[in-house]
């Protein structure tokens, strides 16, 4: 059903993107709006890209909440800070970055070893 409607979304953009390109340009008064010779009357031509301009923007905003809430109603997570490592653990996470009392570190822990130089190696004293 989702790909359904992103296509339909998509084709409906892809069209109201050409029939807003298609419509005539009312501005800059430098003669370059377009002559006033075609198949169609210019007032007529404005009045169909109007209105389907208008029908589009329509069907565009109709796909857009549906699309909406489509993703509402997924199981999957709503925001990529669900899937971290403290929310699929189960365990909270601490302020230092741990993610919990077993003394695994977090993302900011591991980046600061590998950045960390490794000293010389002193053997512990028995």
């Amino acid at each position: 059903m989702e790909t359904v409607v992103i296509v339909i979304h998509l084709m409906v953009v892809l069209a109201l993107v050409l029939v807003v390109l298609l419509q005539r340009s009312e501005g800059g008064a430098l003669g370059i709006g377009g002559g006033g010779g075609g198949l169609m009357s210019s007032r007529g031509t404005a009045n169909i890209l109007t209105r389907a301009t208008a029908v589009l923007a329509a069907v565009f905003f109709v796909t857009s909440l549906a699309l909406s809430l489509i993703a509402k109603n997924q199981e999957s997570p709503a925001s990529i800070l669900d899937a971290t490592p403290a929310a699929t653990t189960g365990t909270p996470a601490t302020p230092d970055g741990a993610t919990g009392t077993d003394g695994s570190g977090g993302i900011l822990d591991s980046l600061k070893q590998q950045s960390e130089p490794a000293g010389p190696q002193v053997p512990a004293a028995q």
